[in-house]
């Protein structure tokens, strides 16, 4: 056995992990991956049917899970989350702030319904996730949270994601911001993924720009246990080490 993969997993193994937005995609892979690790898994999603059949895979495969279904815009649903974690497992390790939203069209378009909703999910669930979890962390005396952003979060998606690129260049701030304060005891990690095999290409109502980001993804998406593993490596770390930001591409994405 490699003596890097063995030291991850004991680093993994055992640590209760909630994730938001785990029905599909990316928090669906990182569920699975850290499952594979030992990790005691604690998964949110508005679809519950989703949510169940994703559980029975895990507990099938061996690994522990449970789920409650969870809107991020509902401050008290997320708190919910969090409590069905530590009511079950007694603490939470980890907070995987995974759910997101996103709805691209020029702004001329005035598609301000979906802005509304892109910074309820992809910003104020972030803060709600934040909410919901700081208090138990503080508590316990430590934690890691992980916030997932976008490459769009670090360069706006031009010409057609401005509303977007907003909400991820503040998860990427509200982060910082929160590394800053927390001190040496949670850790922070934002995520930024590219283009990444999930639900998230299929939001935008824009006949013209959906196509558009269709053929894009096609061209240049990789799994979403790409994005997995990534989070694995910064769960993985020694308490002294704090992975404050992973950005990851396709070799084939030029943005």
């Amino acid at each position: 056995m490699n003596p890097n993969t063995s030291s991850n997993t004991s680093n993994i193994a055992g640590k209760v992990v909630v994730i938001t937005g785990a029905s599909s995609g990316l928090g669906e892979a990182t569920a699975r991956h850290l499952a594979g690790l030992g990790a005691r898994l604690v998964l949110g999603a508005r679809r519950a049917g989703h949510l169940e059949r994703l559980v029975t895979d895990i507990r099938a495969a061996g690994g522990e899970a449970i789920a409650t279904a969870t809107d991020v815009t509902d401050l008290g649903q997320v708190q919910a989350l969090v409590a069905h974690a530590t009511g079950h497992y007694g603490r939470i390790d980890v907070m995987v702030n995974n759910a997101g939203y996103m709805a691209l069209a020029p702004m001329a378009r005035l598609k301000v319904d979906e802005w509304d909703r892109m910074i309820d999910i992809n910003i104020k669930g972030v803060l709600n996730g934040i909410a919901a979890a700081l208090p138990a962390m503080q508590a316990q005396g430590s934690g890691h949270i992980i916030n997932v952003a976008s490459v769009a979060g670090t360069k706006v998606f031009s010409p057609i994601g401005a509303v977007y690129s907003a909400t991820k260049f503040a998860v990427r701030a509200i982060s910082e911001g929160l590394r800053a304060e927390v001190g040496s005891r949670i850790r922070t990690t934002v995520i930024s993924p590219g283009a990444v095999a999930s639900e998230l290409k299929h939001g935008s109502s824009d006949a013209e720009s959906a196509k558009a980001v269709g053929e894009w993804y096609s061209a240049n998406e990789i799994p979403a246990d790409s994005v997995a593993r990534a989070m694995a490596f910064a769960i993985s770390q020694p308490p002294e080490v704090d992975i404050n930001e992973i950005l990851l591409r396709p070799t084939a994405q030029e943005f």
